[in-house]
């Protein structure tokens, strides 16, 4: 053979020639070095967002080999390196994991300091139903599958896996993409919203310091939640016990090495591996189809509107108090933790220099992923 014929024969074989019969694939490349950008220069979540994103570069790129479904091998180590990684999240192993890293670095305090928090909480899954609502309205998708589309308002990225390989496996992969990028991109998506549906004068609201909780209650609460939550919906026990589990290792004291794994090198290799495998999930032929779109545009108005919920509530609250709840804290009520209590720090202090809203927006930021469990838990009976 020629040495022309064999440069020709590996042109002809190479993933360049694949990549210029596939347009999907270069349009989700495209759309991955968008959110790398969006993670490396305007610093969008990189912890979340840089993963997702080079896990999607990597699958779309033709024989790259990196990604296979199970059911499309014969053995599952032919499924690739992050072929192998997915089994962890459709198992549902990952989220519960991660659940168990949150628990581990979250504070329950301001939420029992200010139980109002609660409420916050519970009006910021209001995406969940809307969406839940529109989506089975459509007639495109089952009650199922507009189950576990709905619970991507709640901006809960394991939550949503979790229901979704419960309820619509067939979904996991739109479903998954939408909730973990909407979390990332919290920092675009909310500030727009907060400041259309609040005043510069309920802006600059400075609210008062908070009450000291005692070790004891921070002890007793994992412990209480975990059981009433377990017992009044026993299909959440996995998700709400692990995230409880942590919270509890966290507040104990008596096993530090344990929590601190917990909040760094479990919750870092998670990370890492559940976002490379939700990104890799973005396959272009898979992935830009009417149906998908339609997932991933529901999936951000749940999104929106869960952040109007909580800021609606927060307004009452805040002509019901006279002007001690700033409604900014409301729209932290989506269960990103600590994405959206950051948010609203930093809409508050644009507005008044010296405010400092970060703490107060913890609770409803931590109510709600109790609030987004509470209500995949729900969809789960039900369904």
């Amino acid at each position: 053979m020629s040495f022309s014929a064999i440069l020709s024969q590996i042109a002809a074989e190479s993933g360049f020639a694949a990549l210029a019969t596939n347009w999907q694939s270069g349009v989700m490349i495209l759309i991955s070095f968008v959110l790398i950008y969006l993670a490396i220069v305007k610093k969008f979540e990189p912890l979340l967002l840089l993963p997702i994103a080079f896990g999607m570069f990597l699958a779309n790129l033709p024989m790259s080999g990196v990604f296979s479904y199970f059911y499309e091998i014969e053995h599952w180590y032919d499924a690739g390196v992050i072929g192998v990684m997915y089994a962890g999240v459709k198992s549902s192993l990952f989220p519960c994991l991660m659940f168990l890293a949150v628990g581990a670095m979250t504070d329950f305090g301001p939420l029992m300091a200010n139980p109002i928090s609660l409420l916050l909480g519970a009006a910021a899954q209001l995406g969940i139903y809307c969406a839940f609502i529109f989506a089975n309205a459509t007639g495109m998708f089952t009650p199922q599958q507009a189950a576990a589309i709905g619970i991507i308002g709640g901006a809960d990225g394991p939550t949503a896996i979790y229901v979704a390989n419960n309820l619509a496996p067939e979904l996991v992969a739109p479903i998954a993409v939408a909730a973990y990028s909407y979390m990332a991109l919290i920092p675009m998506i909310q500030p727009p919203i907060m400041r259309a549906l609040t005043t510069k004068k309920e802006r600059v609201i400075k609210m008062a310091q908070l009450r000291k909780v005692s070790k004891t209650e921070k002890v007793i609460f994992p412990v209480f939640v975990a059981a009433f939550c377990s017992l009044l919906l026993p299909s959440v026990a996995p998700l709400l016990g692990m995230l409880m589990l942590g919270n509890l290792m966290r507040e104990c004291g008596v096993v530090e090495r344990l929590s601190d794994t917990a909040q760094n090198a479990l919750c870092n290799i998670i990370t890492i591996m559940l976002g490379l495998s939700v990104g890799a999930t973005a396959q272009g032929a898979i992935f830009l189809k009417p149906q998908t779109l339609a997932i991933i545009a529901m999936g951000l108005a749940a999104f929106c509107f869960s952040t109007v919920g909580g800021l609606l509530l927060g307004k009452v609250l805040c002509i019901v108090t006279k002007g001690k709840i700033n409604p900014l804290i409301g729209s932290a009520g989506v269960s990103a933790v600590p994405m959206a209590a950051r948010v609203a720090q930093l809409e508050g202090a644009k507005a008044n220099p010296t405010n400092f809203l970060l703490m107060h927006a913890m609770g409803p930021n931590v109510a709600g992923v109790i609030g987004s469990a509470v209500a995949a838990g729900f969809f789960l009976t039900v369904f």
